[in-house]
Order: structure tokens, then C-alpha cells, then sequence
């Protein structure tokens, strides 16, 4: 052991660091980010507004970036026509830094966080690297799916003190319904609920946001992110909608001035543009349909999809899949689970190059498979800084 490895906490030794596969291909379909740049009008508008900032630099930023918090409740009103306030609204640097700041004001030594597998993968990194247990909880082992009864009689057995759901959940892309939210409030009394909507403005129609049960869910709390539909992962914006009462529980936790001013207003900046800068979401749709009907006709599996991704099983061998992609110049994610892949839906031509090599792959890589479909292992590959 290395004098590091001995001042390591123990329960980071032999831990390996996140790290999604970032390699120069020419088509890029691991991450979830948007194939599509930031319209130009918007990045002259960035411009303009960052250099007016940039004399003020020698000045903290506004440690409750109050301009931000009012640009997202008014966005967030328009996109799911539910009132928010700016007292309920929270942002961090990505919403991993959000779900942090609810973990560490709400787990740590002694309490449980519970999700349900498979899911993403940064919430056990970050409950366990906070000194919070983490109990891995199950969906369906061939459906993935998550129904009101199992998530309940799991929540009532473990009685966390932080509950996450996804919807719609990553890797799957399924959205969930409201009924499994209201099943784990009532099963969890002791527990912050969390329902992770990254992708939630890639939904199909009629899906409904969970930011509708706020009002009478003092302990619910709805993370979403600018990094997927607005096409602003280099952005590093994400935020969470809850009760002010919790929402100001996080001041307590947070470092200060956790949000510079340039990242303040470059995304409040993209907000104002919010129109433009979700212009390209119904396309992204179209993709992704595309390749649940393609990929099916191929004889894969695909899961039928409410994000900017599908995940498709029926595969022999997903890791002889993955490098077969590779060699071709297409980099989509193994997310761990046997036989299955993930491809984020990119521009008409990435998806194009993506399912004609998965047309000349699928004779010898998909078809019968030598054992059911199942989780690898619990330390899925799927997170993603994104969020």
C-alpha cells in the first residue's frame, strides 16, 4: 500500500475514479450531450453579456444568484405551466453538484440513500463518497421497469433518509409514473424523495412532470439541468425545484460564491433564448424514434424511449458490439448490462452512420442470446457528468 492509499479514508481504497470514455471519434453517441452547437445569436449575446461582467471580476458573485433563480422559475413555468417561485428554486454547477448538496444536508454517517437499479450512476458515487450507505434497489430484471409496489416495499424495508428516482430514468429512457412517486413518498417517511429529470424535456406528449406534485410534497425535490435540452453541458448548469423550507436547508451545506459570475450569466443568457436553444429537442425526437424503429426491424431490442437516447438489447456480446462501433468511428456507451448498449440520438447523418454500421454488424452481433438479459454488476458505467 502507498502512503497515499494508507491516508485514504478506507472506503475509497480501491475505488476507480468516474470517468466516461472521451476519445476523438467522428461520431460521438456516448454521453447524452446534443450533436447540435449553440445558435450563433446566442453566443454574440454571451459575448455581450460576459463583457460587461468581466470588469467586475474583482467582486464575489451574487452568492444567491438571484437573477438565475428568477430566469429559471419563469422558465419552468412556461415549459410545464407550473408556478414556481425563485425561493424554490437552487442551482449548482451541474446537477451532480445539486444532488450533492441534498445528500450532504440530508444522508451521511448513519443514514441510507436508495435508488433502484439500473439507474444513474452518480447518484451511489456520490451518497457513498459523502459517507452516506447506499442500498442498491431493483426494477424488473427483464423490463427494467419500476412499479408502485416494489419501490414502496423497498422504501418501507430500508426506511432511507434519501430516496431517487429518475424519470425519465437513464440508461432505460422510461419515464415513471406518478403513481411509484406518491408510493415512495408514503413508504418513506424519514426521506427526502428525489425525482432526477435531466431529460424530462425530451418526453413524449402527455408525460407529466413531477414538479406538479410540489405543492402538497413539502418533501419532494425535482433536479433538472441545462447540459441535455438546452444543449449547455459545457455550460455546467444544473438546478432543483422544492419547498423553500428545504431549499434554504441547502444553504447550510454549500460552499460559498458556488456559482461564478460568468457561469451565472451565461446561463441566464441562455434562458432568455430558451426558445432557440430548444429548437433543436423535436429533432433529437425524431432521431431517437428513428432509432427505436430501426433498430427493432434489425432484430435488436431497443427500449421505447422518453429522453435523447435509446437503449437496445438482443445482442450477443455488447463489448465485441461496443469495439465493432468503435472501429467504425462511432462511440455509443456499455452501460453494463449484458447484451444491451446505449446510443444517444444525434443530427440525421450521425444516426444514419450509426445504423448502417449497426446493418452491417447485425448478422453476427445480433440474435439468440446464451444467457437472459441481466445487470452485470451493481457499479453501473452510465453516469455522466451531465447532469
Amino acid at each position: 500500500m502507498s502512503e497515499v492509499e494508507r491516508l485514504l479514508r478506507p472506503d475509497l481504497r480501491g475505488r476507480t475514479a468516474y470517468g466516461a470514455p472521451q476519445l476523438d471519434v467522428p461520431v460521438c453517441l456516448n454521453t447524452n450531450e446534443s450533436s447540435y452547437p449553440v445558435p450563433e445569436v446566442v453566443v454574440r449575446a454571451v459575448l455581450d453579456a460576459l463583457a460587461a461582467d468581466l470588469t467586475g471580476l474583482n467582486r464575489y458573485p451574487d452568492r444567491e444568484f438571484t437573477d438565475l433563480r428568477k430566469a429559471l422559475s419563469a422558465y419552468l413555468e412556461r415549459q410545464a405551466g407550473v408556478s414556481v417561485t425563485p425561493e424554490q428554486v437552487w442551482a449548482g454547477n451541474g446537477s451532480n453538484e445539486v444532488l450533492s448538496h441534498v445528500v450532504q444536508a440530508f444522508g451521511g454517517p448513519g443514514r441510507t440513500a436508495l435508488g433502484f437499479t439500473p439507474s444513474y450512476s452518480m447518484h451511489p458515487i456520490i451518497a457513498e463518497t459523502l459517507g452516506t450507505t447506499w442500498v442498491d434497489g431493483l426494477r424488473e430484471a427483464e423490463t427494467f421497469e419500476l412499479t408502485a409496489g416494489t419501490a414502496a416495499a423497498q422504501a418501507r424495508e430500508h426506511d432511507p433518509s434519501v430516496v431517487f428516482l429518475c424519470s425519465p430514468n437513464n440508461p432505460t429512457g422510461t419515464a415513471l409514473p406518478f403513481e411509484v412517486i406518491g408510493a415512495v413518498l408514503d413508504a418513506a417517511p424519514n426521506a427526502v424523495v428525489v425525482v432526477d429529470e435531466a431529460y424530462a424535456e425530451f418526453a413524449r406528449p402527455g408525460t407529466p412532470s413531477a414538479l406538479t406534485l410540489l405543492p402538497t410534497h413539502p418533501r419532494l425535490v425535482v433536479t433538472r439541468t441545462m447540459s441535455k435540452a438546452f444543449a449547455f453541458a459545457g455550460g455546467r448548469l444544473g438546478y432543483l425545484v422544492a419547498s423553500p423550507a428545504l431549499v434554504d436547508a441547502l444553504r447550510l451545506v454549500r460552499l460559498p460564491y458556488h456559482l461564478s459570475t460568468p457561469t451565472q450569466t451565461i446561463a441566464t443568457v441562455a434562458l432568455e433564448h430558451a426558445e432557440l436553444m430548444l429548437s433543436t429537442v423535436e429533432a433529437v425526437k425524431v432521431q431517437r424514434d428513428r432509432l427505436v424503429h430501426d433498430l427493432g426491424a434489425l432484430g435488436a431490442t431497443p427500449v421505447q424511449s422518453d429522453a435523447n437516447f435509446v437503449l437496445f438489447g438482443g445482442l450477443v456480446d455488447e463489448k465485441s458490439t461496443w469495439q465493432a462501433l468503435l472501429e467504425r468511428g462511432i462511440l455509443v456507451r456499455d452501460v453494463g448490462i449484458r447484451h444491451h448498449l446505449r446510443v444517444t440520438a444525434g443530427t440525421p447523418a450521425e444516426t444514419t452512420r450509426f445504423l448502417e454500421a449497426m446493418t452491417q454488424l447485425a448478422p453476427a452481433h445480433v440474435g439468440p442470446l446464451t444467457t437472459p438479459s441481466a445487470v452485470d454488476h451493481p457499479d453501473f458505467e452510465t453516469a455522466e457528468d451531465d447532469a
